[in-house]
């Protein structure tokens, strides 16, 4: 038996929407919503950053890494050594709180930057910075 003509339109669009892609992202857009610092003590310091948007922890940590970079370069150092970082989501606002070193040299261990390459990766990338 043969279906109705009017049913194979319906079938068509079913197969067809079947095929679109799933799982599709939407657009990285981001809302960073401010940085604030802290001197700790001689050449430490913490960051604690929020924003809205982020796609994962590491959105986080890379705005506290360029508040970090800057930071660094306005004490008129060049490199800082991250340190630890606390990310938490609450309710859609990313918060981080890190705490990096900062020292005119290239710090022993393996979590260092040079700030004037990040912050300029990080201009570049319209991640604002401190």
């Amino acid at each position: 038996m043969r279906a109705p003509a009017a049913i194979w339109p319906l079938a068509l669009v079913g197969a067809v929407s079947a095929c679109a892609p799933s799982g599709e992202k939407a657009p990285f857009m981001p809302e960073y919503r401010g940085v604030q610092t802290d001197l700790l003590d001689g050449d430490l310091v913490n960051f604690r950053v929020a924003m809205s948007g982020a796609r994962d922890t590491g959105d986080v940590a890379r705005y506290a890494e360029c508040a970090a970079a800057q930071y660094t370069l306005i004490r008129g150092y060049g490199f800082a050594r991250h340190v630890r970082t606390n990310i938490a989501d609450e309710g859609g606002i990313w918060r981080g709180d890190a705490v990096y070193t900062i020292s005119p040299a290239l710090p022993r261990g393996l979590k260092t930057i040079d700030a004037e390459v990040v912050a300029a990766d990080c201009a570049e990338n319209g991640i604002p910075m401190v």
